[in-house]
């Protein structure tokens, strides 16, 4: 993750989840996986483009993918 993103960038689309809500559900309520980030945010529970680049279908690609994000935080 080169570019840095606000926390108000839309990671998901579908659902409307920004990287803030994503941020907060890692480090404040444990979330490790996309099942947890799906049950606390919703975030890729839609289309699924959001989760990775290989599930990315869109014509327009994603910016930024929940699996990056995740590793990001991974301890």
């Amino acid at each position: 993750m080169a570019k840095k993103f606000p926390h108000s960038f839309e990671v998901c689309n579908c659902r409307h989840v920004t990287l803030g809500e994503i941020i907060y559900a890692i480090k404040e309520r444990g979330a490790n996986s996309l099942e947890d980030l799906a049950k606390l945010t919703d975030a890729g529970t839609a289309c699924k483009c959001c989760k990775d680049s290989s599930s990315d279908i869109g014509e327009e690609k994603m910016e930024l993918y929940l699996t990056q994000i995740l590793e990001k935080f991974k301890k």
